[in-house]
């Protein structure tokens, strides 16, 4: 059985690489997806209890499918 704390930390990852790889920093994104930068930080490291619609907008926020983030 899954633990969601887990599912949460691969999410976070998904997007701190996906971010990495458009070379942002957390900084830019979180102006990009209009939240604060300890937001971002938060999902990055697995600590933020995220909604379906903002994962939605943050994915969005870089530009990539949301398939790229909720692959598990």
């Amino acid at each position: 059985m899954e633990d969601y704390k887990n599912i949460l930390k691969d999410i976070g990852l998904r997007f701190r690489v996906e971010r990495t790889r458009k070379m942002l920093s957390q900084e830019k994104f979180a102006e990009i997806a209009n939240v604060h930068t300890n937001y971002i930080g938060k999902v990055e490291r697995g600590e933020q209890n995220l909604t379906v619609k903002k994962i939605v907008e943050l994915a969005n926020s870089l530009g990539i499918p949301v398939r790229n983030i909720l692959s598990l």
